[in-house]
């Protein structure tokens, strides 16, 4: 398991450089291929609330449920809308953990998530 090291709010500006160009290369090799038509789906099919704690959210930012330091990648299946206080209280945590620490819903989310996946996949064509 690879530990990854939280950057604190008081680290230096070029500690804080370094993360971010390391997040970046991260999110550079990793394959995302989320295109913005499947993005204003998603939006649409949450109602354009936070997938999380279902507020109103004007302007969802991308979530990744599986994050990227752990593997996960810009795809239909694994990114939802959040408002920013989830999105950034989530950090790099895994879903369901932090769900419960946040005393949010873990079931529905799950649910929802998945019935929302299953009526966005592409047909099969077979």
């Amino acid at each position: 398991m690879v530990r990854r090291r939280k950057v604190s709010s008081q680290a230096s500006p070029s500690t804080r450089a370094r993360y971010a160009k390391r997040r970046q290369r991260r999110v550079a090799l990793a394959d995302n291929d989320l295109t913005p038509a499947e993005w204003a789906d998603l939006v649409a099919a949450w109602g354009g609330a936070c997938a999380y704690c279902g507020a109103p959210t004007p302007s969802p930012q991308r979530d990744c449920v599986l994050p990227i330091s752990r593997g996960g990648r810009y795809t239909l299946p694994n990114v939802v809308p959040a408002c920013a206080s989830c999105n950034a209280s989530k950090h790099n945590d895994e879903v369901t953990g932090w769900l419960r620490r946040k005393k949010l819903d873990e079931r529905a989310f799950l649910v929802r998530h998945a019935t929302i996946l299953r009526a966005l996949a592409p047909a099969d064509p077979a």
